[in-house]
């Protein structure tokens, strides 16, 4: 398979990259529709070398949950400083209004949907750039020899020792083919993910992975072959009648659970009102109700400047009060927490104030 380069990333339990991803969730409710970066710093310092759940700049997550901070990330790139919660407010404004001037190309004080689409395409180049260090250092740290090649053997050793086995007895196992004595639940993992191992690898397969092969892994959105096979393992777990597609209810149903409480009840309803616009807005492109896996890759692709254009007329109409189908300062201003995570108040007079 072709690893990528960068423009200028189910809900069952077998699912090989929910990984505990779920365990986040609050007992009280079903899984929300989305997942925070904020929540999940911790368990991905814990285990670098696994793939990651989350990708940023992919609109859905590795089990099939919408990405809470997708907007966020493709407005914001790497450049999150000053947007914090307890940010001051008065620096938050200046920098999110020298952010619209960089998307207003012609400085004529409007963004249009071809700025926010060239914009969005520059985040998701940056992500990608992020994403491919990272895979550089997690390559350099299971390929203990510098040859640069990974075994299937070789990776299996760092996952083990990173779920607190000891890495030398390990090895000692894995070389005189001795029983491991894992876990069933570990021992699941692992099969999932030598089967993304396989799919990795590029023919004929060795299931030795080179740098490139070994990016693909960890980051899926990087190699069109990775990315088919993320959008199968996505319609695996939502795909109830088994016919490879997936329809409007299936996309919406909620995950096993029981409705509590209040709370319980307004995350289910968050979760069908979101995932039914994106469904009927982005995802079924030509609107006959069903989502192939053709649709669905399109759709999660980031390179896609399609899509990426028709995201860009989403988020300018989710702020577009005056409904000239452009974003004005004021506009950005008051709809900050969509562009940001941040609210930011008194946006009506502090345009004047940045401008």
């Amino acid at each position: 398979m072709t690893s990528r380069q960068a423009p200028l990333c189910g809900l069952a339990p077998r699912c090989l990259w929910l990984l505990g991803a779920v365990l986040l969730m609050d007992a009280s409710a079903r899984p929300a529709n989305h997942s925070s970066a904020r929540e999940r710093v911790g368990s991905r310092e814990e285990n670098e070398i696994l793939p990651p759940d989350h990708l940023n700049g992919v609109k859905l997550e590795m089990d099939g949950h919408l990405n809470r901070d997708f907007h966020q990330e493709v407005f914001l790139g790497k450049d999150t400083d000053g947007f914090e919660q307890d940010a001051e407010p008065r620096r938050s404004r200046r920098k999110l209004m020298a952010i619209f001037s960089k998307v207003d190309l012609n400085t004529d004080r409007r963004i249009s949907a071809k700025e926010m689409q060239r914009w969005i395409m520059e985040k998701t180049a940056e992500h990608f750039q992020e994403a491919i260090a990272e895979s550089k250092a997690h390559f350099r740290a299971v390929d203990p020899d510098g040859d640069g090649h990974v075994s299937w053997d070789e990776y299996k050793v760092k996952f083990l020792a990173s779920k607190g086995h000891d890495e030398r007895e390990v090895a000692d196992k894995i070389k005189n083919k001795w029983d491991l004595n894992i876990d069933e639940e570990t021992q699941e993992v692992l099969e999932n993910l030598k089967d993304r191992w396989y799919q990795a690898d590029n023919p004929p397969p060795d299931l030795l992975l080179t740098e490139s092969e070994f990016l693909s892994f960890l980051h899926p959105e990087h190699s069109r072959g990775m990315l088919q096979f993320m959008v199968k393992e996505i319609i695996r777990d939502l795909d109830q009648d088994g016919d490879k597609k997936l329809s409007l209810s299936e996309f919406i149903s909620l995950p096993v659970g029981t409705v509590e409480n209040q709370q319980g009840q307004d995350v289910d309803d968050g979760w069908v009102r979101d995932r039914k616009r994106e469904f009927e807005e982005l995802i079924d492109a030509n609107r006959d109700g069903i989502v192939t896996a053709a649709e669905l890759e399109d759709y999660m692709d980031p390179m896609n400047e399609f899509s990426a254009l028709n995201e860009a007329k989403q988020m300018i109409a989710v702020a577009d009060e005056n409904q000239n189908h452009c974003l004005e300062p004021e506009e950005v201003l008051k709809y900050s927490e969509f562009f940001t995570g941040s609210k930011l108040v008194d946006y009506a007079r502090s345009v004047h104030e940045e401008f």
